[in-house]
């Protein structure tokens, strides 16, 4: 089944300013990744009371145009946040714990790793077995389908002075830009974070993403922003087999 949680931006022209990319990606389309990606369910069932396994991750998709995050479940607002997003993706949020009425998730926002409360009747939930594990030693990705490596390749991370920071994230949107040959390649999926180090790049916020490149020799290097940089292949591969909202592992 499709679901809103599985849909790209579908603007005509977008800019993706990222923290690693210095040019922008216009004449992007909308691009839907296989439905294997995530699986639809019913809001606010089977709750938990312990975090998500490495396993399997819910994935919640805000159903109307804003959502209230709460700083805890006494309903103490913290922020309004807006869907779709800035991108024209519509809002998703990594679920970190179920209870059932409640869910704790992770913000895309600064600090990177922040988590607030939302309410499961503002969102539809999904749930995806994938995940995609950056190791910034070794530059190399994986990405598992529950504890099965599906995929591995070689990765460029950020330069010393830029570095791409570890932490657990996840993929905000979906952008295909309209040249294959451009600094993204052939994909960019936005990430949840942020550089530590650039509190703004080229007009946007310094947001973190994992794309491809137009210069394959760099990957295996320090070479970027912040940003991690993929072969056309590998980012082929994960925009049509990766919901909005998989999570994104940096070790290293």
């Amino acid at each position: 089944m499709r679901t809103n949680l599985l849909r790209t931006a579908a603007a005509a022209t977008l800019v993706f300013l990222l923290a690693g990319c210095a040019v922008s990606a216009r004449g992007a389309v909308r691009h839907e990744p296989s439905s294997s990606g995530a699986r639809h369910e019913p809001s606010g069932s089977g709750a938990r009371s312990e975090p998500a396994s490495s396993a399997g991750s819910k994935i919640a998709s805000v159903k109307g145009s804003r959502i209230t995050v709460y700083r805890n479940k006494d309903g103490e607002a913290q922020r309004t946040i807006t869907s779709p997003n800035g991108y024209g993706a519509t809002r998703v949020f990594l679920v970190e714990r179920d209870e059932g009425e409640w869910l704790q998730v992770l913000l895309p926002i600064r600090p990177n790793g922040s988590k607030g409360w939302i309410r499961a009747a503002d969102v539809t939930l999904a749930e995806t077995s994938y995940r995609v594990e950056i190791d910034r030693g070794a530059f190399r990705f994986t990405v598992y389908d529950g504890e099965r490596a599906v995929r591995t390749g070689k990765v460029a991370t950020g330069e010393a002075g830029t570095p791409t920071p570890p932490g657990r994230y996840f993929f905000t949107e979906l952008v295909k830009p309209a040249d294959d040959g451009g600094a993204y390649g052939a994909y960019a999926f936005g990430l949840s974070g942020f550089s530590p180090v650039l509190k703004s790049f080229a007009g946007g916020p310094g947001q973190l993403a994992l794309h491809g490149t137009n210069k394959p020799s760099a990957i295996g290097t320090r070479a970027s922003h912040g940003c991690v940089r993929l072969s056309n292949d590998d980012i082929t591969w994960m925009a049509k087999n990766l919901a909005i909202g998989t999570p994104v592992v940096v070790k290293g």
